[in-house]
């Protein structure tokens, strides 16, 4: 699959929010990626569906909403809603993870399902023929601008092996510490979808950040990449 770069909302402007939202559209996104946070599931908290509904005019790309909440249902049908493309979930945060998926699904968006860093691939086994992406996060969830945790490498080449014997187009995303350095080791082992946040919105030039980690993600899936999907 082509690399995706999705920027992260969470490390931008909030006070020109839409503004941030359009320049990296016209900076090279592929998605904007949009991090929801309850202050219960995870130590912080961010945006609801009325600011998703109220930043939806200002891009044509995909909104990929990533929920850190808990109890998570209510808020999947808001989001969807208010114009997500794609919705994800953690397996940490959902007690009837299949009945989740399905809700995702019957809204009529795409269906993505989320790991910690300390989550077993294993724990995708029985819900990975539902789901349109897999989201590793590469940082324990609920802040912008930690480090990168190695660790999760060699997860990344696990679950790439366990989307390849799936035989279907899932999309393997990671969220967490990506610059233009540590992107390269997890497109590497399989990841094709690639969450930035401080390494974009940081930068004094957006395009120039966009491309750099691009460029990383392409020469790995040139190169080195174990699968190609």
């Amino acid at each position: 699959m082509k690399p995706v770069i999705a920027p992260s909302i969470l490390s931008a402007d909030f006070s020109r929010l839409g503004a941030e939202i359009a320049a990296v559209e016209a900076a090279g996104a592929d998605w904007i990626h949009f991090d929801v946070m309850d202050n219960h599931f995870v130590p912080n908290l961010t945006f609801g569906p009325m600011v998703l509904k109220a930043v939806r005019p200002h891009t044509e790309l995909p909104i990929d909403v990533h929920l850190m909440v808990q109890p998570v249902d209510a808020l999947i049908e808001g989001f969807a809603a208010a114009g997500a493309d794609l919705i994800s979930v953690h397996v940490e945060a959902c007690p009837h993870l299949d009945r989740s998926l399905q809700l995702i699904r019957a809204k009529g968006k795409q269906v993505g399902v989320v790991l910690n860093p300390a989550t077993p691939a294993s724990s995708l086994e029985c819900v990975l023929h539902q789901v349109d992406l897999v989201l590793l996060m590469t940082v324990n969830p609920g802040f912008p601008g930690q480090a990168f945790i190695r660790s999760v490498v060699e997860k990344v080449g696990v679950v790439r092996d366990m989307i390849a014997g799936s035989g279907r187009p899932i999309r393997l995303q990671v969220d967490g510490g990506i610059t233009p350095e540590t992107i390269r080791e997890v497109a590497a082992e399989g990841a094709d979808t690639f969450v930035a946040g401080s390494a974009i919105f940081g930068a004094p030039d957006y395009r120039d950040a966009i491309g750099a980690l691009r460029r990383g993600a392409e020469a790995m899936a040139a190169g080195t990449m174990r699968v190609a999907v």
